[in-house]
């Protein structure tokens, strides 16, 4: 049996190759959001079972099947996050947030499910979740849904597709349970397994079965958008304007049910054609009833989730991927006071050139190997210190891209001599 350690299945490692594309889509979007003025949170990763228990319903996947739950050593049941809405909402009605207030805010972090992992599905998957609380008409949805076209927009990201639907009211829902359920019982034999389930329980969800056998007896099933009740179809009629006059394109889905049982009104979703089976990108809607459900006084809401592992692939995918940042000084010694001298200049150079990145060479090496390392770097100059340029006063400066020939800069005024000189081959090179 081999000693090493495999990761956990479905668990997957970030590389140091691939995190420039995860910082790019990271930074945009706390850019983006900002600008929107949403503040971030931080909620943390371990929550009550009951929370999702109560805010994302018992009879759904997530709860039944995919959520990591364990027993600590005090005897509570705790679960890692599957989603992140249940803990934001969980923090502003436990910190006394809402008395009156209206939120915007974000987080960003890893969520857990058990699923079946494959390409764009994790175990550990990571997303950015956006909330708006205490916002009742829909001109909040359509900034959300503005927000996320203007993210793919600065990402680069062009084969995404906007759905969206309306679930009404509770009551407005309730009634159409029912129909769906009269409708779905008269056709017991044909159902699957998960079906029949969730018959009971929550029937909308037959309603996103991918089961191939399954889809003309749902393609037959009375639409939700047919059963509004009059201050929803109105809320979903606002929402449609509004996008057309911002040009965003959009589909009606009335198959659009989201796999959480706290969403109300307005659901939408991006997909993609480029992601095989995995073609969600972002999923989102409004919850004007979780908070009341938490404990919290009735408050209006609606939000989003992003999955950041699929927006990365996207990025990729249309050839935005940033490079990783070269070095412009690569700064080389010998002996032990040219290694001194080299650490003291690096850091002098970092402080008074804070745009500029130098590297150090570290490890020692002689001056071949670490000429070799500087041109591997990248780097457009090697900065020299050595016994003989110590004594002096003096570090030499030698041009790794260019036939310059090598000079020397006085050490008690290298960061403008070194500043200069990058600033004359940067207009060289432009």
């Amino acid at each position: 049996m081999s000693s090493l350690i495999q990761p956990v299945r479905g668990m997957n490692d970030v590389l140091v190759e691939e995190t420039p594309v995860w910082q790019l889509v990271e930074r945009m979007a706390a850019d983006l959001l900002s600008a929107y003025g949403y503040q971030e949170m931080r909620v943390p990763v371990v929550e009550n079972t009951q929370l999702f228990k109560r805010a994302i319903g018992e009879f759904t996947d997530v709860v039944e099947k995919e959520m990591y739950t364990f027993t600590d050593a005090g005897g509570e049941s705790l679960t890692l996050r599957p989603e992140a809405t249940a803990g934001m909402v969980r923090a502003a009605i436990s910190n006394g947030l809402l008395r009156g207030a209206r939120l915007k805010v974000w987080c960003i972090g890893p969520m857990f499910r058990h699923e079946k992992p494959q390409k764009g599905r994790y175990r550990q998957f990571h997303q950015v979740d956006v909330e708006a609380i205490g916002f009742a008409g829909p001109d909040v949805d359509i900034e959300l849904i503005a927000l996320t076209a203007r993210l793919w927009q600065k990402l680069g990201i062009e084969r995404v597709t906007l759905q969206i639907n309306s679930l009404g009211t509770a009551d407005s829902r309730r009634d159409y349970r029912a129909l769906l359920q009269d409708y779905f019982r008269a056709q017991f034999d044909v159902l699957d397994a998960d079906s029949r389930r969730r018959l009971e329980g929550n029937p909308l969800r037959i309603l996103d079965s991918k089961n191939p056998d399954l889809q003309a007896l749902i393609a037959g099933a009375p639409l939700l958008t047919e059963h509004l009740d009059v201050e929803s179809a109105a809320h979903f009629a606002a929402l449609r304007r509004g996008l057309d006059a911002l040009g965003i394109p959009y589909a009606v889905n009335p198959r659009l049910v989201r796999g959480l049982d706290y969403y109300s009104r307005t659901v939408f979703e991006w997909t993609t054609d480029a992601l095989g089976s995995q073609d969600a990108v972002c999923s989102g809607g409004r919850y004007d009833g979780l908070i009341s459900q938490l404990g919290g006084d009735a408050t209006p809401a609606i939000g989003f989730a992003m999955g950041v592992e699929r927006i990365v692939e996207l990025v990729r995918q249309a050839g935005s991927t940033p490079a990783p940042p070269l070095p412009d000084v690569y700064v080389i010694a010998q002996g032990d006071a040219g290694v001194q001298a080299a650490l003291v200049a690096a850091e002098r150079l970092r402080h008074e050139l804070p745009d500029r990145v130098v590297h150090v060479n570290l490890g020692g090496g002689n001056f071949k190997a670490q000429f070799r390392r500087a041109d591997k770097s990248g780097a457009s100059y090697a900065l020299i210190l050595g016994d003989d340029e110590i004594a002096r006063g003096v570090a030499g400066w030698k041009s790794l891209r260019d036939d310059d020939a090598q000079r020397e800069l006085p050490l008690a005024d290298l960061a403008r001599q070194v500043e200069t000189a990058l600033a004359a081959r940067a207009e060289r090179v432009n």
